[in-house]
């Protein structure tokens, strides 16, 4: 399921830019085939982080996933010479990401996981080393 769409990214970084780093052929239009294919691109990346922890596809699209695949992309339409800006939104939209995929920020969707398996919730303490040499059992009760 796509992400966004050809006017998303034309909203967001103008006509000019999506035509410029779309148009492979040189023939002064926007090369939809190439734009779905970043778009594809950037819906695929997303699906790998979300996977694990919501149901795909999604019931609807989240105002930051369009964003997200906006800036996805936007740097897989630059092929070389990404300017910074660009590197640096793409940069910020993989650490969204990253936090989608841990549970730090949420969609506000319901998650996949189920409540044993939510961050922080569930998950026992490890011990490791040596068993402790004063026990319950050695105190006599105090």
């Amino acid at each position: 399921m796509p992400y966004a769409t050809l006017a998303d990214l034309t909203t967001r970084y103008g006509e000019e830019e999506i035509r410029q780093r779309s148009d492979h052929a040189g023939t002064g239009v926007t090369d939809p085939a190439v734009v779905a294919q970043a778009l594809a691109d950037a819906s695929a990346e997303i699906d790998a982080y979300l996977a694990g922890r919501y149901v795909l596809p999604l019931p609807t699209v989240p105002p930051h996933l369009v964003r997200i695949a906006c800036a996805i992309a936007r740097y897989r339409l630059w092929d070389e010479a990404v300017p910074d800006r660009v590197r640096i939104e793409y940069e910020d939209a993989r650490r969204l990401l990253e936090a989608l995929a841990r549970g730090t920020v949420t969609l506000g969707l319901p998650a996949n996981l189920p409540p044993e398996q939510q961050p922080g919730r569930g998950l026992a303490a490890a011990q490791s080393g040596q068993a402790p040499v004063f026990g319950r059992d050695a105190t006599g009760g105090y």
